[in-house]
């Protein structure tokens, strides 16, 4: 039984400022480590000791020589942020719940009950890192960081009023445990730098603490039966009490599945499993699993035998496959041991789709080829005679790890997306513009065809869909609209930041016009104000609601001139629309990535 947790009040305050500021527990002003010291003085520090400790000592003796090692090898630096990327800068947490008072609009007496809910990157130590070694440089990439939990609470009352409140808190992984105990970066990035210094820090942190990367948990929340879960697909899923947020346990599915799990598990329509996979960078790269309808074990397990460790984030369904998408970014260990980048985009292969069966394995496999493209996220598969449909936003390139960004790359914005005042910036290499693309996989003839669906006035990430319709024919989609994709100066960083939504009007087509021969889908567009961008966008259905658009888009949104986050909740009936409300939160909410709605049982 979801149940609301005690919360302080807060009143709205004239000058719609934050109520209170957070300091971070770190400060983010001494983001560079204490100058090294030589190993020499490193092994005094570590092996000081009384000798009532000296059996301990001992014992921990080969971990204190890899720990001054480290700490006199390699320099923790921290990624400074400009000041347009300053909402990507971390929060504390706030403790225990604040009650919200300042709300603009109305919340809808038929808005359900329940717990809005946004996983996103929150580093603990005030920035993310790189470092400096003999080995070289090496760094975390923009989409690293610790996962924090951010969430608003809706409860009627008994007079059918809303009580609604917020708290926000860390997923308590075992890696974030060890750096906040420790109160410094302990970790070396190994995501991206010099071939060198990549190595290394496997091996190290291997070493050290028996893995190779951080337990983040940043990317999104899923609930399945009753539970919820944080997860990141480099990890496997670690449980959250949706009461209090509080971290429970990593999910074993009675220890049968003994690697990482994608962000974007699927619930299969009809049976109500849950569809998943892992990929790895070591062999066997990508396996899928089905978790029985009770979450409780796990019915079956599959290695696709691909050859090749494609960087794969997400999954389709439909009444009976399982869509797995073998594109060309991948995350390949061996590329690193001739001095390329563990994470690349290799536009020049292969490119696939595959249609298996949900009980299927590697023989059992469809493959169609397409043409080579990066797609993060699906919208939806279904199935349709003897075809199957797919869905995805598609670009030619890959942001992870980041583009390879210069002076000449951004193409101009483009004047004629200003729209009742509001210009939607759009100043995005046109290799990262991501469009909404159907494939249509014919079973019998084992032909594939193709078409854009969306045209180049506005790039889309982030979507979603009314989840009943998860695997079968639906009419509409949503998204969150890129407003800018920029490179920060000299650096090849890239945050994207998002400006307003699209709803897809699937089954209704555009005239083609003069600007486009394309057949396009009709789009509906909520903007936002200027200076205003939003993440972990949800589609919260109206209970009982007769049609598939009959719902809300709720969204975190931050207002950069003012410094203020607020949720947004918005009638997707009325989609041009001013949003039917607009609740003021207590602090600042950073940008994150995926957010969902767990309704109250």
């Amino acid at each position: 039984m979801l149940t609301t947790p005690s919360t302080r009040t807060i009143r709205p305050s004239r000058t719609c400022r934050p109520a209170f500021s957070i300091t971070p527990r770190f400060s983010s002003t001494s983001i560079t480590s204490k100058p090294k010291k030589s190993l020499f003085q490193e092994l005094q520090r570590q092996l000081s000791f009384r000798s009532d400790e000296a059996s301990q000592v001992l014992k921990n003796a080969p971990h204190m020589l890899l720990d001054a090692i480290v700490d006199s090898t390699f320099e923790f630096t921290g990624q400074a942020l400009l000041p347009s990327e300053s909402n990507f800068a971390p929060v504390d947490e706030i403790g225990e719940s604040i009650e919200i008072l300042q709300i603009e609009g109305k919340i809808p007496t038929n808005f359900p009950e329940g717990v809005y809910i946004r996983n996103g990157s929150n580093p603990l130590l005030g920035a993310l890192h790189s470092t400096v070694s003999v080995f070289g440089e090496s760094n975390e990439i923009w989409v690293e960081g610790e996962g924090m939990l951010h969430a608003l609470y809706f409860t009627k009352n008994y007079s059918e009023s809303w009580s609604v409140s917020y708290v926000n808190r860390y997923v308590e992984s075992p890696t974030l445990k060890i750096e906040r105990d420790r109160k410094k970066p302990c970790f070396l990035p190994a995501a991206q730098g010099d071939s060198a210094a990549v190595i290394a820090a496997y091996i190290l942190n291997y070493l050290r603490f028996g893995k190779v990367n951080k337990s983040i948990s940043n990317t999104n929340v899923f609930e399945h039966r009753g539970r919820v879960y944080a997860i990141t697909e480099s990890h496997q899923p670690i449980e959250i009490c949706i009461q209090n947020l509080e971290t429970g346990n990593t999910w074993d599915i009675q220890e049968k599945w003994d690697r990482p799990c994608t962000s974007h598990p699927k619930v299969a329509p009809g049976s109500g499993e849950l569809v998943i996979f892992g990929s790895d960078a070591k062999r066997p790269f990508l396996v899928v699993g089905v978790v029985s309808d009770d979450g409780t074990k796990l019915k079956h397990k599959a290695d696709l035998k691909l050859d090749r460790p494609t960087l794969c984030h997400d999954i389709g369904v439909t009444l009976k496959y399982n869509i797995i998408m073998d594109l060309p970014l991948t995350a390949d260990i061996g590329r690193v041991t001739t001095g390329g980048q563990l994470i690349e985009f290799e536009k020049k292969d292969y490119a696939r789709i595959g249609v298996m069966p949900r009980y299927g394995d590697a023989e059992s496999v469809m493959w169609f080829d397409v043409e080579p493209c990066c797609m993060f996220h699906l919208i939806n598969c279904f199935e349709d005679g003897d075809e199957v449909v797919v869905q995805g936003l598609r670009s030619a390139d890959s942001i992870i790890p980041g583009p390879r960004l210069n002076k000449h790359s951004i193409i101009s914005e483009r004047p004629e997306l200003k729209r009742d005042g509001k210009t939607m910036k759009q100043g995005i290499d046109e290799n990262f513009f991501s469009r909404l693309y159907e494939w249509r996989l014919n079973l019998e003839r084992k032909t594939v065809s193709g078409e854009y669906l969306t045209g180049i006035d506005w790039s889309l990430e982030f979507p979603m869909i009314n989840n009943y319709y998860t695997g079968v024919q639906h009419s509409y989609a949503y998204a969150q609209i890129v407003d800018s994709l920029r490179s920060g100066g000299a650096s090849e960083r890239v945050l994207p930041k998002y400006g307003g939504f699209a709803k897809l009007c699937l089954e209704e087509r555009e005239n083609v016009t003069e600007r486009s021969a394309e057949n396009l889908i009709k789009m509906e567009i909520h903007k936002l104000d200027e200076d205003q961008f939003c993440s972990g966008a949800s589609f919260v259905p109206r209970v009982g609601g007769p049609y598939e658009d009959d719902g809300w888009i709720i969204s975190f949104v931050h207002n950069e001139r003012t410094n203020t986050s607020q949720v947004h909740i918005i009638d997707t009936q009325e989609f041009e629309g001013a949003p039917v409300a607009k609740i003021t939160l207590p602090q600042r909410v950073p940008y994150g990535f995926h957010g969902t709605f767990v309704h109250r049982t």
